[in-house]
């Protein structure tokens, strides 16, 4: 069931994307020739008056297919016959589109909750080894982690995740006064009951001795952490491209469609055997979210045949028309981005063969 569910999900993103390019080139007056919710064979279509309206077989993907989309057709309504703006405008829409969705998704979930965790310390455990002027201390609020700024208890946990080390830079705002803490231990420990380790599950309970302070759930309150929750997912995407540049992760750890598509599955069911259906159809919204804002985000990269891709060459282009006073034949850029478009399928087509190697294997 929960499958069914991602797979829903995941198109909804797609289709979401593709009516942001379609709404925006039928605002701008762009002629749209078909626009399709899947990929692959045809299984059903209804021609509008103008654009053809189709479902296909998988619900990997989606198109927009505008009219002159590389290259010139002698169509005033073409896409590169458009003024630039026009043209930027509709490559933004899709993410915007997906990023709007997200955030939206984020304020429902957060309309729910009637507090939240920050980051100012209410209490530290009796054997935790680090108190004092010269440590942490009640009263303190951890500003940041390894240079990342913290805004609620969930960055904490985010970046201590990442750190991947017993040591950690934090900053600390202490009687306002901002205080450095380089190379600070600070790690999980195993929690002692009468000298016993607490068990969930059979396994024993890691803490890290710090008990954080509580916060009403206002309404601007819940508006505001929709806001740093939106910012944290792009963040954790900036953070995400760092680390593969910087060799932190591999190619192995990239995920598909298939590779999405399980890991909501999964979600769904850890939440729903701890605590229910309604818990499991949250986790997963709140991943559509995320993945909705990924989505947004990655499409706006400067990569070749992306939305990003081509507003770089619709600015490269117009510097270099300034230069040489005279327009560019269209089609130039778009034998780049048909060369950059299969190898992007020859990329997705590697990442999906992983995802089902690594869903058989599991």
């Amino acid at each position: 069931m929960y499958i069914v569910i991602a797979i829903i999900a995941f198109g909804i993103l797609i289709a979401i994307h593709e009516f942001g390019h379609f709404i925006s080139a039928k605002l701008c007056g762009v002629k749209v020739n078909e626009f399709a919710i899947g990929m692959g064979p045809k299984l059903f279509g209804k021609q509008g008056k103008e654009t053809l309206y189709s479902l296909r077989a998988l619900p990997f993907g989606g198109f927009c297919a505008m009219e002159g989309q590389d290259e010139g057709t002698g169509d005033a309504r073409a896409f590169v016959a458009q003024k630039r703006w026009r043209r930027v405008i509709i490559l933004v829409a899709g993410s915007a589109a997906n990023f709007i969705a997200a955030f939206i998704l984020i304020v429902i979930l957060t309309s729910g909750e009637n507090f939240f965790r920050v980051t100012t310390i209410t209490d530290l455990s009796e054997d935790f080894p680090n108190k004092g002027v010269n440590g942490l201390m009640v009263g303190d609020t951890i500003h940041s982690i390894n240079g990342e700024r913290l805004y609620y208890l969930d960055d904490f946990s985010t970046f201590m995740q990442l750190a991947r080390s017993g040591h950690v830079d934090l900053v600390i705002r202490r009687d306002g006064e901002r205080i450095k803490l380089d190379r600070f231990p600070l790690e999980r420990r195993v929690v002692l009951v009468d000298g016993e380790p607490l068990l969930i599950d059979g396994q024993p309970v890691l803490r890290y001795g710090i008990t954080f302070d509580v916060i009403e759930a206002t309404p601007m309150g819940k508006f505001k952490y929709s806001c740093y929750t939106a910012f944290n997912f792009v963040r954790l995407i900036r953070v995400s491209i760092a680390q593969l540049v910087g060799g932190g992760v591999s190619i192995q750890d990239f995920s598909g469609p298939v590779g999405i598509i399980d890991a909501m599955n999964t979600i769904g069911q850890d939440a729903a055997q701890r605590y229910g259906f309604a818990a499991a159809l949250r986790s997963i919204v709140f991943f559509t979210a995320f993945i909705g804002v990924n989505l947004a985000v990655m499409n706006l990269l400067p990569i070749p045949a992306l939305d990003g891709g081509r507003i770089v060459f619709i600015l490269i282009s117009w510097v270099v028309e300034k230069i040489i006073r005279r327009d560019l034949d269209p089609k130039y850029e778009g034998y780049v981005h048909t060369g950059a478009f299969v190898l992007l399928i020859g990329f997705m087509v590697f990442i999906l063969v992983q995802d089902v190697v690594k869903l058989v294997s599991n």
